[in-house]
């Protein structure tokens, strides 16, 4: 079972490091780490190069979290473990999926914040509570008009998957993900409170007149 363990870790750290961003930056010759809020994920894409490559790169990142959960699933499964040692297998990689894509090698592990690739580990995971907690995530998003606040209710709902599940170690892993979260995103928080953060609505003014 460790060698498992430490497979699926390596293997979900891998995909995670390839990232939307890059792919990006190849056509545009724009560096994302660089430019707008400095981050290699989707919303910034979306903002510094506008709302067609936002969506290339958010579909890249949501991709790969759904490859990872994909790929376990299925050598599990080949390999005969029980359901609740699959269950485990997927909160792993899925958590390795979502730290390669916040903290890439390629990087100096400085990548991006894990919204797109945990829509896709939620989705993969269970697709009716991964479908509601994408809707919670909009919903919330457009209500506040900040992505930030939407971004969280990803987490919850991991989180809910969680505490259905046997085992204490998959709410261990979604809690520390939640965690993770919330601190990748701090500087969104502070920039709230000075009224600075970018809202929803501003961006998608923005890039209507860009595009």
């Amino acid at each position: 079972m460790e060698v498992w363990i430490i497979g699926v870790l390596l293997m979900g750290y891998a995909i995670g490091c390839l990232h939307g961003s890059v792919i990006a930056q190849k056509i545009s010759g724009v560096d994302l780490k660089v430019t707008g809020v400095k981050n290699a994920g989707a919303s910034n894409a979306t903002i510094v190069l506008g709302k067609k490559m936002g969506a290339l790169v958010a579909a890249i990142d949501i991709g790969k979290g759904a490859v990872a959960i994909l790929l376990v699933r299925y050598f599990a499964h080949q390999a005969g473990w029980p359901e609740d040692t699959v269950t485990l297998l997927l909160f792993i990689v899925g958590a390795a999926v979502v730290i390669g894509h916040n903290f890439p090698f390629h990087m100096h592990f400085n990548g991006g914040k894990g919204t797109a690739t945990i829509i896709g580990v939620l989705l993969t995971l269970d697709w009716r509570l991964g479908l509601a907690g994408f809707l919670l995530f909009v919903i919330v998003a457009l209500t506040t008009d900040f992505l930030v606040v939407g971004v969280l209710m990803l987490y919850i709902t991991l989180i809910a998957k969680a505490l259905w599940t046997e085992g204490y170690w998959p709410l261990i892993i979604a809690a520390l993900l939640f965690g993770m979260a919330i601190w990748k995103h701090l500087e969104n928080f502070s920039r709230m409170k000075a009224g600075t953060e970018k809202r929803i609505s501003a961006i998608f003014k923005k890039n209507a007149k860009k595009d």
